[in-house]
């Protein structure tokens, strides 16, 4: 159980991984993915520079937890995922942008997989 439980948490950790890779190399690419255009000047740098730390630190908090069995690194990956689902339904609530379910269902489940990954999978502290 916990070895399925890992792979199935390191998918995600590879996805955003790739996706802050692609912030970095092909933002077009990146941006068109998350519905937004692609901005310049302040606002290029300030998208892929926040959007590829985003990612990236998220996937890679995910394969510390996983290397290091210590339940304290799933909690970042989980804030990150799980605020970001919170937050797209406030803006939602309060700024009238599109409630964007396809991304906030992936974003809960996510969250939830590694809720329960940091209750199974380490064994130490």
């Amino acid at each position: 159980m916990k070895k399925v439980l890992s792979v199935i948490i390191a998918l995600p950790a590879v996805m955003f991984i790739m996706t802050g890779l692609r912030w970095l190399v092909d933002p077009a690419t990146a941006a068109a993915q998350f519905g937004m255009p692609l901005l310049d000047g302040i606002g290029l740098s300030t998208q892929i520079g926040d959007l590829a730390a985003f990612f990236i630190a998220g996937g890679m908090f995910v394969f510390i937890a996983l290397i290091t069995s210590k339940r304290s690194w799933y909690y970042p990956p989980i804030m990150l995922v799980g605020f970001t689902a919170l937050f797209r339904v406030l803006a939602w609530l309060l700024h009238d942008a599109t409630l964007a379910v396809q991304m906030i269902v992936p974003e809960i489940v996510i969250a939830v997989l590694l809720l329960a990954a940091s209750r199974i999978i380490p064994e130490h502290e």
